[in-house]
């Protein structure tokens, strides 16, 4: 009984508690967020800039007489982060919360965090709120106004308020989850930011292998032997070595001046038309 007590406090008293925020700046960073996620979204960073939009405020708060821990935040803010909006709010949280707790000295933590929680994010967002939710809920909604029954639109709208105060409540949980990680963990901070680390990298690893696909449609033959290049060499070699090689290129790149992600773009744009012109490159037969 006190445990659900407790679980219904205040998000004012549990901010309060922790510093600076209150409620009104978790809300203003959550609805800032629910009309901005994908609106300044970029190839570079992708949804960093709209973190940056939702989370200014709260962390000019936070940052009050510190100029520079500002800047800061803002640019570990703006690195790169892209999962399903709805699920952004608890990372967001929860990331808030230790900026608030520990200041600059969380900003390792916190990329981490998003690092190895945006994947995971991403493919339970994408699976409920992109596929199940609107192919279920629309579906009725939609026969029902096919048969002439109003209620299905109103159905649909009040689900979507609904929705959307669902994922002002996510924000609560994360800020929770935050005040209670950084609690937690106090001087241990730095094993977390490790071990999400590791994290993070296995889910960016395990990416490059499945979505990023290069093939190579050329063979060797001698009399009746064929030898194709990509399955009886290079994959025997080490599987998916072709795309890890090309994201280590892409990374080095990336860290030379003068080599934006535009320009990295154009690059693979003109690598893949010279390759698919010339028969260097092609598409993998299912």
């Amino acid at each position: 009984m006190s445990e659900n007590k407790e679980q219904k406090q205040s998000v004012t008293e549990q901010a309060k508690k922790n510093g600076v925020l209150n409620k009104h700046d978790l809300r203003r960073a959550a609805v800032r967020y629910s009309f901005m996620g994908v609106n300044v979204f970029n190839y570079e960073t992708q949804q960093g800039p709209s973190l940056v939009w939702s989370l200014a405020p709260a962390l000019r708060k936070i940052y009050k007489n510190d100029d520079e821990g500002y800047k800061k935040s803002l640019d570990n803010q703006f690195k790169y982060f892209n999962t399903t909006t709805a699920m952004s709010n608890i990372i967001m949280g929860a990331g808030l919360a230790m900026e608030e707790k520990d200041g600059t000295a969380s900003l390792d933590a916190v990329q981490s965090l998003k690092t190895s929680l945006m994947g995971p994010f991403a493919g339970i967002g994408d699976t409920i709120v992109w596929i199940l939710y609107p192919t279920i809920m629309g579906s009725i909604a939609a026969y029902m106004d096919l048969q002439g029954n109003m209620t299905g639109g109103l159905l649909w709208l009040a689900l979507n308020f609904v929705f959307l105060w669902l994922k002002y409540k996510m924000f609560d949980l994360g800020y929770f989850s935050g005040v209670k990680l950084v609690s937690a963990l106090g001087d241990r901070m730095s094993v977390f930011t490790d071990a999400a680390s590791v994290m993070g990298l296995s889910v960016v690893g395990a990416l490059i292998a499945t979505v990023v696909k290069i093939y190579i449609p050329i063979s060797f033959k001698t009399g009746k032997v064929t030898l194709a290049l990509q399955s009886g060499v290079i994959d025997k070699i080490m599987p998916a070595l072709l795309p890890a090689l090309a994201a280590w290129g892409i990374y080095v790149l990336l860290g030379k001046k003068g080599w934006t992600a535009n320009r990295v773009i154009l690059l693979v744009i003109a690598v893949a038309l010279l390759g698919a012109f010339t028969g260097i490159l092609g598409v993998q037969p299912a």
